[in-house]
């Protein structure tokens, strides 16, 4: 498994956060929101999926991945 901190742009509240954990949830990827910090840790098979797509599922949820 491989964890990772991506900074996220966007996020302001308790909606972005259910929304990006859905999303990343979907996917097989575990995902939690720091909204202080803008960031989001994953934790994720390499494996299964790649970082790109992780990062897409985010983005597909109108949040930009710096």
């Amino acid at each position: 498994m491989t964890k990772t901190v991506l900074q996220v742009e966007g996020m302001s509240c308790q909606h972005c956060v259910n929304s990006i954990e859905g999303a990343l949830r979907e996917i097989g990827v575990v995902g939690k929101v720091e909204l202080a910090n803008n960031v989001v840790e994953v934790l994720f098979d390499e494996n299964q999926i790649t970082i790109d797509a992780v990062k897409e599922a985010i983005e597909e949820q109108g949040y930009d991945v710096v």
